[in-house]
């Protein structure tokens, strides 16, 4: 089984799909014009451990409402999942990049689909009517028919369908979207990774991804991060903890609830041994700062990821004047060294700052 310490996820996430170079500097001569797309996508399913297809066919009404938690909840629908529908979780950090997306290329995206013309030109779009408080779909069809399902039996090829419309006109459900503004194929998503471990190896670094990978390192650092926050509670040394087992039980039943897994014995036969393989004896022996990269204190982080993206806003030109600048300053390249934050960039901050919503919108300045 191959998973990805945050570390090296960041450096293939920044270097692979967000066109920056080893060195953390922008590549002037990267071509890809979906940075803003491709990263968001990659960092929701390395949060949440969604498989491609449930995080490639989600829709814009089914994501969590971002606010001030560390993390949200979501519902993944039985037709899309493996198995059956469950509960995903994501940290916020992953759905600030997600919203991000949403705000930028993905608004610039539709607006020039609405410009030519392109969903008015689709024949078979179902323009949604409501989505009801029992998770019932209602929606109308080209030819004035109607028609409903309830959202978790929506089939992907049903999710590329649905359209609403809003104040600006009709836009794709699907949260995913291609440069012309047309939902993108889960399947697509292969290949975007592909190329991104690709262009990787073509800048001499040695690490690659794939959509698996990033749900096992979900679950690999939910396991870590849960047993060894056991571990301090129960005050356990480490050979009582190799007779305790059991007590672990539980983490093990969460972790299974998170991955949508049919049985507590599948999560355990696949990570078990990894596990244990990442947790020695003693946490206080030579693999301890193996496994402070691997935990993922997702306080901490969200922390870091807010500093960093303010240290880009400043670079972008936002006013902040007096020591309050210097210490966010100081802050933001501190965190920046230690967890490579947020990328954001020169398509994605162009695109943000032409859609009307976030001109609307008062930006809070540090304090």
């Amino acid at each position: 089984m191959k998973w990805l310490s945050r570390r090296a996820f960041r450096l293939w996430r920044n270097v692979g799909l967000g066109g920056m170079l080893p060195s953390g500097l922008e590549d002037e001569g990267w071509r890809g014009r979906c940075a803003g797309r491709d990263t968001a996508f990659a960092d929701l399913l390395y949060s949440s451990g969604l498989r491609r297809r449930e995080g490639g066919t989600l829709l814009t009404f089914e994501l969590p409402a971002l606010g001030q938690r560390n993390y949200y909840a979501g519902k993944v629908g039985q037709a899309v999942a493996k198995r059956a529908g469950y509960t995903f979780y994501v940290g916020h950090p992953a759905l600030q990049r997600v919203e991000g997306y949403r705000m930028s290329t993905r608004a610039l995206a539709v607006a020039r689909a609405r410009a030519g013309g392109v969903y008015e030109r689709l024949p078979d779009l179902r323009v949604v009517r409501e989505v009801n408080r029992a998770g019932r779909v209602r929606w109308t069809g080209r030819d004035g028919r109607a028609g409903e399902n309830a959202l978790g039996r929506l089939t992907a090829s049903e999710r590329m369908r649905l359209f609403v419309d809003g104040e600006d006109g009709l836009e794709p459900a699907m949260l995913w979207l291609s440069e012309t503004g047309l939902p993108l194929e889960y399947t697509s998503w292969t290949k975007v990774f592909e190329r991104a471990s690709n262009r990787c190896a073509a800048l001499g670094l040695e690490v690659f991804a794939t959509p698996k990978m990033l749900r096992h390192s979900m679950a690999l650092r939910m396991l870590i991060s849960l047993h060894n926050a056991l571990d301090r509670r129960l005050r356990l040394t480490p050979a009582q903890r190799l007779h305790y087992e059991e007590v672990y039980g539980q983490v093990w039943l969460m972790v299974k609830d998170m991955l949508g897994h049919r049985s507590e014995q599948v999560t355990r036969d696949v990570y078990l041994e990894p596990v244990r393989g990442l947790q020695p004896e003693s946490y206080a022996g030579r693999s301890k700062a193996d496994m402070l990269d691997v935990l993922d204190q997702e306080k901490g982080l969200a922390l870091a990821e807010t500093l960093t993206e303010a240290g880009e806003r400043i670079a972008a030109g936002e006013k902040i004047t007096g020591p309050a600048a210097d210490r966010y300053r100081a802050a933001a390249a501190e965190f920046s060294n230690r967890y490579a934050g947020t990328y954001l960039g020169k398509r994605e901050l162009r695109a943000l700052v032409a859609n009307p919503a976030s001109r609307s919108t008062k930006t809070r300045k540090p304090s």
